[in-house]
C-alpha cells in the first residue's frame, strides 16, 4: 500500500490563531468606521482566502473598500508580529506530527493563509522537516474549492483513496469531499461539531488521541473507510 498522505489546515487544527484573527477583524473594521463584528460572525470565515473571508463578514463593501478592509487586516497582523506576537501551537501538535512522520506518513498543509504566513509557520522549529508540500489560497482558488488538496496530491504522489484532509471547518470538510479524500474534523477549532459534520465529515476527533486513532484506523484499512465516509 502506498504511504498514506495527511493534508493538515493551520488556523484552529495546528495553530490557536482565535483570538488574534478576532482582533484584527475588530481592528480593522475600527479603522475603517465598520462596526465591530461578533466573535460567532468572524469565527464563520475563517479558512477561507481574506478577502473571500471579509467580503462574507461586509457584503457590501466596494472592490476599493474590501481592499482597504483587507489591507487593514493585515495592518492588524503586522502590528501584532512587530510587537513579537506569534500564535500557540494546540497542546500536542508537535508529538502528533513527529509520530506520524515517524510512522510514515506524508505529511502537507493546505491553508486560507497567504504565502506569507505559511513561510512564517514553516519557520516554526521542525516543520519545515515535517511537510513535503504547502498550499494556500494565493496558489489559486481557495476553500472550499478543491484545488489545494488536488495540488497536494499531485506534489506528493498520493491518490484519494490513501489521503485524508484534517481540519476544523465545514470550509475543509466541503474542500475534502470534493476531492474526493477523506474528510477528518477536529474539535477544538473554529466551527462546531456540527458545522463539520453538515459540511461532510466522517468524524470530528475531541483530541489528539481521538485523532490518532482515526488516523491508524485510516492508515490500516483506507479504501474501506473511504467507502463508508
Amino acid at each position: 500500500m502506498n504511504r498514506p498522505l495527511a493534508i493538515f489546515d493551520i488556523d484552529g487544527t495546528l495553530v490557536d490563531s482565535r483570538a488574534s484573527i478576532f482582533r484584527a477583524a475588530t481592528e480593522a473594521a475600527r479603522d475603517l468606521g465598520l462596526p465591530e463584528p461578533e466573535y460567532d460572525r468572524v469565527r464563520q470565515i475563517v479558512g477561507l482566502s481574506l478577502p473571500k473571508a471579509l467580503h462574507t463578514l461586509e457584503p457590501d463593501l466596494t472592490q476599493a473598500e474590501l481592499a482597504d478592509f483587507v489591507a487593514a487586516f493585515q495592518a492588524s497582523f503586522g502590528r501584532m508580529y512587530a510587537a513579537g506576537h506569534k500564535e500557540p501551537l494546540y497542546d500536542g501538535v508537535m508529538a502528533h506530527l513527529r509520530r506520524l512522520h515517524r510512522d510514515g506518513w506524508k505529511l502537507a498543509l493546505a491553508t486560507g493563509q497567504n504565502r506569507r504566513g505559511v513561510a512564517r509557520n514553516l519557520a516554526r522549529e521542525g516543520w519545515a522537516d515535517l511537510f513535503l508540500s504547502s498550499h494556500c489560497a494565493e496558489d489559486g482558488p481557495g476553500k472550499p474549492d478543491p484545488a489545494m488538496l488536488l495540488a497536494a496530491m499531485s506534489a506528493c504522489d498520493a491518490s484519494p483513496e490513501t489521503t485524508v484532509m484534517i481540519g476544523d471547518t465545514a470550509h475543509d470538510m466541503t474542500m475534502a469531499v470534493r476531492a474526493g479524500v477523506d474528510p477528518l474534523g477536529v474539535g477544538w477549532g473554529f466551527h462546531t461539531v456540527d458545522e463539520q459534520i453538515a459540511g461532510g465529515a466522517r468524524h470530528v476527533a475531541v483530541d489528539f488521541p481521538d485523532l490518532e486513532a482515526e488516523l491508524d484506523r485510516f492508515a490500516s484499512a483506507p479504501s474501506t473507510l473511504r467507502q463508508t465516509a
